[in-house]
């Protein structure tokens, strides 16, 4: 069954993101602070880009025995560049509805529907809470990296 924190957390845990970066302005939210790394924009974009990757994969493991998956690399996704120039608020935007799209589709599944699994390349044979877990845990890492910068863009 799908515990708590996890149901909180496809649920709020993207609204963080605007409170991290509220402040900011452009120059601000396009600064590249490490040579070859993303910039805020960038982190945003690829979470934003990600959310439907994620909707297409769980529902193919909904539709599909045990898929296969490739590891997603935004480097390699043609649509990143497309994210990457939409304004910052129009990523926030997106996050928003397709969050509520995510949020439906995996609260909403019924328990033996939780169990199916797709299989990620590094982490194995996955069900849909863990690949739930998966998502959230990716997320909040960028959501870290984008405070880190936040803040290295205010202290420099």
């Amino acid at each position: 069954m799908i515990y708590s924190s996890l149901t909180e957390r496809l649920k709020n845990q993207h609204k963080t993101l605007a409170s991290i970066i509220i402040k900011l302005n452009n120059r601000q939210l396009t600064h590249r602070a490490n040579k070859g790394k993303w910039n805020i924009h960038e982190n945003i974009a690829h979470l934003a880009k990600y959310q439907p990757v994620f909707i297409d994969r769980m529902r193919r493991i909904i539709a599909i025995d045990e898929p296969e998956f490739t590891a997603y690399r935004a480097e390699d996704d043609d649509e990143f560049e497309i994210y990457c120039a939409f304004t910052t608020y129009e990523l926030l935007k997106k996050i928003s509805s397709d969050r509520e799209v995510i949020f439906h589709l995996i609260t909403h599944l019924s328990p033996d529907k939780l169990e199916r699994t797709g299989t990620h390349p590094k982490y194995g044979k996955l069900n849909i809470l863990e690949w739930s877990e998966f998502f959230l845990l990716h997320e909040a890492h960028h959501l870290y990296t984008i405070f880190q910068l936040v803040h290295g863009v205010k202290g420099g």
